[in-house]
């Protein structure tokens, strides 16, 4: 088996920076990942390794311009690819000429070639919050059963909240005092409200909504957040689907937290760009919805439903579980990013 060479500036490896690290440094140096270090090891010369890291997020590593430019400049010498981790909801686009992005979203048709969207990477539900002894798949009936508990709130006070936010968001971009894509206004609240209450109004549809006017009820206490998680996954493991839409970033952690816990997300496509796209089928794992389409929502969901025997339905279920289990845990990523480079390196030989 062989080992993808790694070398990066090891000087911004301490616990200052422990938040702000590239993920699969996080394994490597800080938790000593037994799995990963198997399939990649850190170097000392940047003239051996196969690939370049920048170490901490692009927006932080920036600000040390001196770091920075003898990174890069040794990436273009050596001709090493270079990989990039932008944190945040934004994310940002470089223009680096060898450079490999890694962001959590984005929008699909914006992102340039060399772009791995990453899932949001989560512990297993099932050994932190659900009281259950693990995975059982649920039957299916004539109605689709979909949960939501989250965020979701409209009226003027929240949309003059909303533009304000943007305004600040933009400020911060001009001034250079945040590095991130533009975003277009998208006042994510609104529109999961306003999506959720037409859903609400199908007859067609079971619904199971508990809805927020602050992010998981924004409790101060440990208790609180511990009862809010508890009745935000059980909310999950009781409906067979669970409704996903982008937040502030254009992606949903809601949908990875639904294939964790192994049901199917519903997924309204606002221009994502998913994980892995060309080893996973994601229309085989989730219900994804065009707002643009003539048809509406209501009977796509329908369509995805009844196009599924009782048996498929329940291996669907199954099959989310284990696609979390086996390509979108943090370990079981960049083992798939693994073989991606290493395919690469070989067939440059």
């Amino acid at each position: 088996m062989a080992m993808l060479k790694i070398y990066t500036n090891k000087t911004f490896l301490t616990e200052a920076y422990r938040k702000k690290v590239f993920p699969l440094l996080f394994d490597l140096c800080y938790l000593k990942h037994k799995g990963l270090l198997e399939y990649f090891s850190l170097v000392d010369e940047a003239k051996d390794c196969d690939v370049m890291i920048i170490p901490i997020d692009y927006a932080e590593f920036i600000k040390h311009q001196k770091a920075f430019d003898t990174l890069h400049k040794m990436s273009k010498t050596y001709h090493k690819p270079l990989w990039v981790y932008t944190a945040g909801d934004y994310g940002f686009t470089n223009s680096i000429e060898n450079a490999y992005t890694f962001r959590l979203g984005g929008f699909k048709s914006q992102l340039p070639e060399h772009t791995f969207v990453m899932p949001s990477f989560i512990s297993d539900p099932y050994e932190k919050v659900l009281e259950y002894s693990g995975f059982v798949s649920v039957k299916k009936a004539d109605k689709p059963s979909i949960g939501f508990v989250g965020h979701a709130q409209a009226g003027l006070l929240k949309y003059t909240k909303e533009v304000v936010n943007h305004l600040k968001f933009h400020a911060k971009r001009q001034t250079n005092r945040l590095t991130a894509d533009a975003q277009t206004f998208y006042p994510s609240s609104i529109r999961r409200a306003e999506v959720l209450r037409k859903l609400e109004r199908c007859e067609n549809l079971k619904t199971n909504f508990i809805l927020r006017n602050k992010y998981r009820g924004d409790l101060s206490t440990e208790e609180g957040k511990n009862q809010t998680e508890k009745e935000f996954f059980q909310n999950i493991y009781v409906n067979a689907y669970t409704f996903c839409i982008r937040g502030r970033g254009n992606f949903s952690v809601r949908l990875y937290e639904t294939l964790a816990v192994g049901r199917i997300p519903i997924l309204l496509d606002t221009d994502c760009k998913l994980p892995l796209e060309d080893s996973i089928d994601w229309n085989k794992h989730v219900v994804i919805l065009n707002s643009q389409s003539s048809d509406s929502l209501e009977n796509q969901i329908l369509n995805f439903h009844n196009s599924l025997t009782a048996e498929e339905f329940e291996a669907l279920q199954a099959s989310n579980r284990q696609l979390w289990l086996k390509f979108l845990r943090r370990e079981r990523y960049f083992m798939e990013i693994y073989k991606k480079f290493v395919d690469m390196k070989e067939d440059d030989v």
